[in-house]
């Protein structure tokens, strides 16, 4: 039986399954391990289960013993590991992609509708009480009638405009190439994000998180923006500036945002505490229980899978 290192504590039902599986070592208190205990516990292992949590960067990775065969990301993003480094070092990588589109997709809705409609200031002021009824009171955006422009238009992204277009929305996107008339569903294809981000009222970031597009919203491209737009980020915080993001918000260039992710996660850049018109969440994308125990099951079955055939349709490198 293969000896699997797991570095985060899993809901029951999965590591009941990892038991059945394998002979698992379990993070018992949920601690987020550091680099240097990755590497010593997983001394005797075959492979780790690890999460997003957990940085395998070259240095990490080329530490390992070689007896690590397979690492198994809890996570349908990968952008913790070095890709490379485990290649070379003859380990592969798998994901857990489907199994939490939709629970991220829902996300992306409270998203764009905490954002558009100042959620987070009628919960600051349902909380403080004594506010007063006017015609103008806490007026927000209204998404029928609105261009919702997506950015990455693969499984999450295709399930939020399919939402997004039966609350009325206009759907546009910008991919890596475009999609088939049956994927599309009505969307209008963009070439370029200039392109895709002038007509986006509503932004909606889906993306994987790679070297192109690190930063892709920046000081440049928030001038592309309609005045007023709307800018929310269900993929990883890398994709966005923070610096240029905020002065956006706080010239009125960028009406609001609505953030589940965002750089040095759980450390949000104080400067959004600063804007009443930022909606925030704490990665929530995946969080429910049916998907949580799915992707951790997919995460074992990927293990499984690599151990008996040699390879795994999940891998990732």
């Amino acid at each position: 039986m293969k000896k699997i290192l797991i570095t985060r504590k899993l809901i029951k039902e999965s590591e009941d399954k990892a038991s059945q599986t394998f002979d698992p070592i379990f993070n018992t208190n949920d601690e987020l391990y550091s680099q240097s205990k990755v590497i010593e516990m997983s001394k005797g292992c075959n492979g780790i289960l690890t999460s997003l949590t957990d940085k395998m960067d070259k240095e990490t990775i080329n530490k390992l013993p070689d007896t690590i065969k397979i690492i198994s990301n809890f996570a349908v993003g990968f952008g913790n590991i070095d890709l490379d480094a485990a290649k070379q070092k003859g380990i592969a990588v798998t994901n857990t992609p489907e199994v939490l589109s939709d629970a991220t997709a829902e996300i992306g809705i409270l998203l764009i509708l905490g954002a558009c409609r100042r959620a987070s200031e009628g919960i600051v002021s349902a909380q403080e009480g004594g506010w007063k009824w006017s015609a103008d009171y806490l007026i927000g955006k209204q998404l029928t009638g609105a261009r919702l422009g997506i950015l990455g238009m693969g499984r999450i992204g295709q399930k939020i405009a399919k939402i997004a277009k039966s609350l009325g929305m206009i759907i546009h996107y910008h991919n890596r190439s475009k999609l088939s008339e049956e994927k599309e569903l009505g969307a209008t294809y963009h070439d370029s994000i200039k392109s895709l981000f002038s007509v986006s009222d509503v932004l909606s970031i889906c993306c994987p998180a790679t070297k192109e597009t690190e930063n892709m919203i920046n000081k440049e491209t928030v001038e592309f923006f309609p005045k007023g737009a709307v800018i929310t980020n269900v993929a990883r915080g890398d994709i966005v500036d923070d610096e240029a993001l905020i002065d956006a918000l706080n010239r009125r260039k960028i009406y609001a945002a609505g953030l589940d992710v965002y750089k040095n996660e759980p450390n949000l850049n104080p400067g959004y505490n600063k804007i009443k018109s930022v909606f925030i969440l704490p990665h929530l994308g995946s969080a429910t229980k049916d998907t949580r125990i799915a992707m951790a099951n997919l995460a074992i079955d990927n293990i499984d899978e690599f151990f008996k055939t040699g390879n795994c349709k999940n891998k990732v490198n």
